[in-house]
């Protein structure tokens, strides 16, 4: 059957829109039923010379997943998931599978999917694997990548190529980016290829969790107890989240249960596998908590519990970008960044981009997020098109700072349309020739997700 280029305007206009606050109507709309006709819809666009971008549920904060060039493809419709193979702990999916889905399934065989987007109910796993997300567990489970076993993925003049990942423990063959090309996929926001399918490692589902939150007066209180939770020997934490006081105060809106201190300005969230019992378990953190704080930390245990402090992280990003949202009719927008240093230098960079935009006029953003990897997220909000470009500056004086001290300038949601003008910031000319040279030898028509990353 021949796929259909849908150009219908009230269609156009449903894909216009993703979290990065951009709205782009694109020509034409194509939603493939399943893999072959994804691979007619490249064909066709590479014989007409039509650019390509593909999208998921539209959750990229970079305008990766909007485009007004061409067609957008929506990979939605490609939401298929096997059974889990509890022997080898995988699973295929379709890219269209929301990534809290796939989780769901996992537990069911009492297995885990490691990687968790804050968006997980918003976000697919091929949204995931372009841009390489990770999340709070990040820290200790480490981003997508690393769960990608193999991946289908329709190239560019319509090809399908099958990759899998060599999982050698030694290899001198060649240069080391040629190793394992599925690497090339994941990570590349639809520049290189479509992913059609995609087989994932699982891992055992942890018997019980507990979590901890532990509230401060003081920013740098609670940013050192930050390093010191890191360096802890005795501790195993899965995550150690930051909020700082307006992030706070939007948590505190959210909860539907335990009551977030009034008195605090600040929060480090924690988690932790329990191996012995709770107990023991806690006992080790009030030990490191000490007299670090005198406001009585809270305990979430249970899965209500758990699920429960799931929503306050997940409202600060969702309640910004409401906020962002109401601004886009006076040009503002929310403003993100991802940027990350070496977690020792995290009290000194946040004190920085705070000093920065101070100076510049503009309000303080809401700060939160994955603080154990040295990297929280401002969240600023332009109320018109001039604050806009007042902010963007202040992001880009803060990551030549972020660079300066070792940092990257995205560390999860990647570059996309909005953040490709700071990729030399890190990136030299050569690392990013060799980028182009990929490029080129995979997409010589420069059709696929056009102003993405290059």
């Amino acid at each position: 059957m021949t796929i259909e280029l849908l150009s219908d305007k009230s269609v156009r206009e449903a894909y216009e829109a993703d979290a990065s606050g951009l709205r782009l109507v694109p020509d034409f709309v194509v939603r493939p039923a399943s893999i072959e006709d994804v691979a007619e819809a490249l064909m066709r666009a590479q014989k007409d010379r039509i650019p390509v971008t593909t999208a998921g549920a539209q959750s990229s904060t970079t305008a990766a997943s909007i485009t007004d060039k061409g067609i957008l493809l929506s990979m939605r419709g490609l939401d298929r998931m096997s059974d889990v193979d509890e022997a080898a702990r995988t699973i295929r999916v379709g890219p269209g599978a929301l990534v809290a889905d796939i989780k769901r399934k996992a537990a069911a065989s009492g297995l885990l999917f490691a990687p968790d987007p804050t968006s997980e109910e918003e976000s697919t796993i091929g949204g995931a694997i372009a841009c390489n997300a990770s999340g709070a567990r990040t820290f200790k489970y480490g981003p997508t990548r690393k769960y990608v076993q193999a991946l289908t993925v329709i190239l560019a003049d319509g090809e399908k190529k099958e990759f899998r990942r060599s999982n050698l423990e030694k290899n001198t063959v060649g240069y080391a980016f040629a190793h394992d090309p599925i690497d090339w996929f994941i990570g590349s926001e639809g520049t290189l290829g479509v992913v059609v399918d995609a087989e994932l490692s699982l891992l055992p589902l942890p018997a019980e969790v507990v979590g901890l939150a532990m509230f401060s007066a003081v920013e740098d209180e609670a940013l050192r107890f930050v390093i010191a939770t890191r360096e802890n020997r005795t501790l195993s934490p899965r995550c150690i989240e930051y909020f700082d006081e307006p992030a706070l105060e939007i948590a505190r809106k959210s909860v539907t249960g335990s009551a977030l201190p009034g008195a605090a300005k600040g929060m480090v969230y924690v988690e932790e596998e329990v191996v012995d019992n709770v107990d023991a378990t806690l006992a080790r953190w009030a030990d490191a908590i000490g007299e670090s704080s005198d406001i009585e930390p809270l305990v979430f245990q249970g899965e209500a519990k758990l699920r429960e402090a799931r929503q306050f992280r997940h409202s600060v990003p969702a309640t910004m970008n409401e906020r962002g949202g109401r601004q886009s009719h006076v040009g503002g927008r929310k403003v993100s960044t991802d940027w990350a240093v070496p977690y020792r230098r995290l009290p000194e960079a946040i004190a920085i981009a705070r000093r920065l935009t101070h100076d510049a006029g503009v309000p303080q953003p809401v700060i939160y997020g994955h603080a154990g990897n040295g990297h929280p997220h401002e969240n600023f909000i332009a109320r018109d098109s001039a604050e806009l470009a007042t902010i963007e500056r202040v992001v880009e004086e803060t990551l030549r700072v972020v660079v300066g001290l070792g940092g990257t300038v995205a560390a999860e949601h990647g570059i996309g349309k909005i953040k490709k003008r700071w990729l030399p910031l890190q990136m030299n000319a050569l690392q990013i020739a060799m980028m182009k040279a990929v490029k080129r030898e995979l997409d010589p028509l420069n059709l696929l997700a056009p102003g993405n990353i290059l």
